[in-house]
């Protein structure tokens, strides 16, 4: 098995817009071990979710739900999420001010 470390998705989420931030290719398997939010404008909020196998949004995917981050803050998640190929990592803001990174590895 191959690991590759990487940056494993970056995303300015339109406002109010679920994103995928990341998705696990096929075949392959992957930790993120980070997610970094940065706020790059005035106070707002923003969402985490992890849906197995792609799935629809629904409530028991998220992580951070409406998680309120001020002006020029950054949020640091020091995670371990274990996914399988087709599994997805999405986020939301309720302004477009707000960069979302996941690092990780993917395991081949």
């Amino acid at each position: 098995m191959a690991e590759s470390f990487k940056i494993l998705g970056q995303q300015n989420p339109a406002a109010t817009t679920l994103t995928d931030l990341y998705t696990v290719p096929a075949s392959t398997q992957a930790v993120v071990s980070s997610i970094v939010v940065c706020n790059r404008g005035a106070a707002t909020s923003y969402r985490l979710s992890v849906a197995l196998n792609g799935a629809a949004d629904s409530n028991e995917q998220y992580i951070a739900y409406d998680r309120a981050i001020g002006l020029n803050e950054v949020h640091t998640f020091v995670l371990g999420i274990g996914l399988g190929d087709t599994d997805k990592l999405r986020c939301y803001a309720t302004l477009a001010t707000l960069s979302f990174s996941a690092f990780g590895v993917e395991i081949v």
